[in-house]
């Protein structure tokens, strides 16, 4: 994985805008449509051209496919295992449904979109096996010939794969007898996946807002024991599925929900920083631009993380379309290199996705690349003064 030797890196965090023609086909599928399957390999295909240049050209240092063949960050994966079926129900955040007439606003914000919801899920209804190790194999090596193509230069690149417990979050289970079961079974497939985009070049991304979301989401009416019960489980599961892979070439984002809201009901990230560290992987991915998270990056101070672990400091907000100054963004660099006492572990990234369930982002997809170019000019900003 690599360091910020002697400037300090840019990466993001996963999801970025696609195409119009590819939303409304993920869309049109996931309300059970039917759909031309080759155009939509097609789309793919020229999203994914698209999206890498458009990284590269930001000032991206490790860049991804944009996830651009999935229609969100983790609902692809009833597509590529067994045991989903029917219609499940997915609760909301407690801190959305504190505030009525900001649920007004939202609802109108999102009626007649056109887009994948997240909160349309189906159910666990048996066995969870991955059917078809050939599927992840494609989207890498698509991933790795448009790379070689658009950016024969890039050193490193990443593809995203989702916790084991935001799947158990989200899909409710009606096959297995308990919730470590079930997240067993799901990491255990999971595994396919982690091995495989680790085989094929790249650094892998393990994307678990589970392990700070489902605090005011699944667990809102329970003692936050009982939730830093579920972090330690997800990252014993976790740390079980990558056993085969080198803990150099994985990274783990945690976030509270990639939303526009109050999250004033978010878990503070010292109530669970303990257990989340215990994850046997090279770099943390973690939101500083979030509001109600930009103070946290002082706990990653005084040896928190292994010497050989790096950080991948969140300093780009993904929900909102202001572009971040690059000076702001140089001063929250600097800030989380001053707490780990070395800019070499730190890299710049974003919060999180920016359209992690496809046609859902909120930030227009000219002012993502905006907000990429700004993460490039502060990281060159905070770089004189760091080295």
């Amino acid at each position: 994985m690599l360091k910020s030797t002697d400037r300090i890196l840019t990466t993001h965090t996963g999801s970025l805008p696609r195409p119009r023609p590819l939303v409304d086909l993920f869309a049109r599928r996931s309300r059970g449509e039917a759909i031309d399957e080759a155009e939509l390999e097609r789309q793919i295909d020229a999203a994914t051209k698209w999206v890498v240049p458009k990284q590269i050209g930001a000032g991206i240092d490790i860049p991804n496919n944009g996830e651009q063949p999935r229609e969100s960050f983790f609902l692809y994966a009833q597509r590529r295992m067994s045991g989903f079926g029917g219609k499940g129900t997915r609760s909301g955040p407690q801190d959305v449904a504190r505030y009525p007439r900001f649920q007004e606003l939202r609802a109108r914000f999102m009626q007649g979109q056109q887009a994948v919801s997240s909160f349309d899920v189906p159910k666990g209804v048996g066995e969870v096996r991955y059917l078809d190790p050939g599927a992840v194999e494609k989207e890498c090596g698509d991933f790795r010939r448009v790379l070689s193509a658009a950016a024969p230069n890039c050193q490193e690149a990443f593809i995203t794969a989702p916790s084991p417990g935001i799947i158990a979050s989200a899909v409710p289970n009606e096959h297995y007898d308990t919730p470590r079961a079930y997240i067993g079974a799901l990491a255990e497939a999971l595994r396919v996946e982690y091995e495989a985009i680790v085989r094929n070049g790249f650094l892998l991304q393990i994307d678990c807002p589970d392990l700070a979301l489902e605090r005011h989401v699944s667990y809102a009416q329970r003692p936050v024991s009982e939730f830093v019960g579920f972090v330690e489980m997800v990252i014993e599961a976790i740390n079980h599925a990558i056993r085969n892979v080198p803990r150099d070439r994985v990274r783990l984002h945690v976030c509270w929900g990639n939303y526009e809201g109050p999250h004033d009901l978010d878990v503070p990230l010292a109530d669970i920083l303990k257990p989340i560290l215990q994850a046997n992987v090279g770099a943390f991915v973690l939101p500083f631009a979030n509001p109600r998270h930009a103070h946290e990056y002082r706990l990653l101070g005084q040896g928190a993380l292994a010497e050989d672990q790096l950080l991948v400091a969140g300093v780009i907000d993904t929900t909102t379309n202001f572009v971040e100054h690059p000076q702001v963004v140089a001063d929250r660099l600097e800030r989380v290199a001053d707490a780990l006492g070395d800019p070499s572990r730190v890299l710049a990234g974003t919060d999180c996705g920016f359209d992690t369930s496809a046609g859902m982002g909120r930030v227009a997809e000219d002012i993502v690349w905006a907000k990429l170019a700004a993460l490039t000019e502060g990281a060159k900003l905070a770089s004189k003064r760091l080295f």
